[in-house]
């Protein structure tokens, strides 16, 4: 997922967005703990992507609580 996605995204976008990427993390390691998945690089994208998420909604709250100072 590219950044300028990511910040074209809503505060309630991205919050759905990463509930969305945990679930299928999850499901992609539980797929490559049962039998090993074509690509197991996919699970190093999907923990990055939720990085990317978490820290695009981190910056967001951070200055929307500078603005409220």
């Amino acid at each position: 997922m590219k950044n300028s996605e990511i910040t074209g995204l809503s505060q309630e976008e991205l919050v759905a967005r990463i509930a969305e990427e945990k679930e299928n993390l999850v499901k992609l390691k539980f797929a490559h703990t049962i039998s090993a998945i074509e690509n197991p690089s996919r699970i190093t994208k999907v923990r990055r992507n939720i990085a990317q998420l978490n820290t695009e909604l981190t910056k967001r709250k951070a200055v929307s609580a500078s603005e409220t100072k």
